[in-house]
């Protein structure tokens, strides 16, 4: 018994040691000095490290003064330089020793992307009013079906491709439904949108085969880790490829069913052919602008894989090698299946609303 009592007494240290020690954290936090700043010169080239003193704004260090040692620090791998004043967020952590570690892993950008937001809503509200409201909550609504349905049921092992397509439908109904009401025009909308997603999902399932995409990068990697290899990834790569082909699809269907609906309020001596004809020459109008739409923003978006194509000299690599490389074909093909789709839409969109949108004299 007094050996049993003995060791418990040379435990207790250790159980509060252990009950003392805080659990990891990440918080914001302003620099108030800018203790030393210093550029180091590798083989890799300079970086500047800095040493500063900060002041936790949240958290449990809350108005607490810290100190970041930046200077000979290897794991900073930035060339971030901050000054006074300057919003960080900061991790900190213990060594085996019990001691605190601080380290500033980038700028707060929270400030500027809170009031582009706030901007944003307004705008919509301003000039859509009501109905600019409505696509507000409809577009809150997407964000919550992608955040607690399709994420979580792919990372569980679920087929991505067949939840993301369920989970578009789900996006598209409600969204439509909620915005247009319930009408002739939001069935026709939804029925075209269904038949384009479909179409656009088959079409980069064997594009996606046929060119051997694999779905692999760094981030996909660091999925399979926490997923502990249970992820389809290239079941991944399609669900990105309708996911993202969503909100033009939107666009485009929206505004042919209403050209289609108006065309046939404004003649109803019109056929179901003639107005399918009109509607269409509308939207080859769409399409061509719709295409530049398109290559611009996806140009803007990959616009290092652009400067890649021009500096193959540079880089030593051909043209076809450049193509070739599985994250720049996977780019390629993003861009291209998506725009195929959209393009799609525009005539089976054209085709149901003429023929089955029908119109009331008055």
């Amino acid at each position: 018994m007094k050996k049993i009592f003995f060791l418990l007494l040379l435990l207790i240290p250790i159980f509060s040691l252990a009950q003392e020690q805080k659990p990891e954290e990440m918080f914001t936090a302003q620099v108030i000095e800018v203790i030393e700043q210093k550029e180091i010169i590798d083989e890799v080239g300079s970086i500047n490290q800095q040493n500063l003193k900060l002041r936790g704004l949240e958290g449990s260090f809350k108005d607490q003064e810290i100190t970041f040692e930046g200077i000979n620090n290897f794991q900073v791998l930035s060339s971030q330089v901050y000054k006074k004043g300057d919003k960080v967020i900061v991790s900190y952590s213990q060594d085996v020793d019990g001691n605190s570690i601080f380290f500033v892993l980038d700028y707060d950008r929270s400030s500027p992307i809170i009031w582009l937001t706030i901007i944003f809503i307004l705008s919509v509200i301003a000039i859509g009013r009501w109905k600019g409201l409505r696509s507000l909550l409809a577009l809150a609504a997407s964000f919550i079906v992608i955040l607690k349905f399709i994420i979580p049921q792919i990372l569980s092992g679920a087929n991505p491709v067949m939840i993301s397509v369920s989970g578009a439908i789900i996006i598209l109904i409600f969204a439509i439904y909620f915005t247009q009401g319930i009408n002739k025009k939001a069935h026709i909308a939804n029925l075209s949108l269904i038949v384009s997603l479909l179409f656009t999902a088959l079409l980069s399932f064997w594009v996606t085969k046929v060119a051997q995409l694999t779905g692999y990068s760094e981030e996909a990697s660091y999925l399979m880790d926490i997923s502990q290899g249970n992820l389809n990834l290239q079941g991944l790569l399609l669900a990105g490829i309708l996911i993202g082909t969503l909100g033009v699809l939107d666009d485009v269907i929206i505004s042919q069913v209403s050209t289609v609906e108006q065309l046939k309020r404004a003649n109803l001596q019109l056929s179901n052919k003639q107005i399918y004809g009109r509607s269409l020459k509308v939207g080859v109008d769409h399409i061509t602008s719709m295409i530049n739409t398109l290559f611009f923003a996806y140009a803007g978006a990959s616009l290092p894989l652009l400067m890649l194509f021009t500096r193959s000299d540079v880089s030593g690599l051909s043209f076809s090698q450049v193509m070739n490389n599985e994250f720049i074909a996977t780019e390629i093909i993003r861009t291209l299946v998506g725009s195929i789709g959209i393009i799609l839409s525009i005539p089976i969109a054209n085709y149901i609303a003429s023929y089955f949108l029908k119109i009331k004299r008055d």
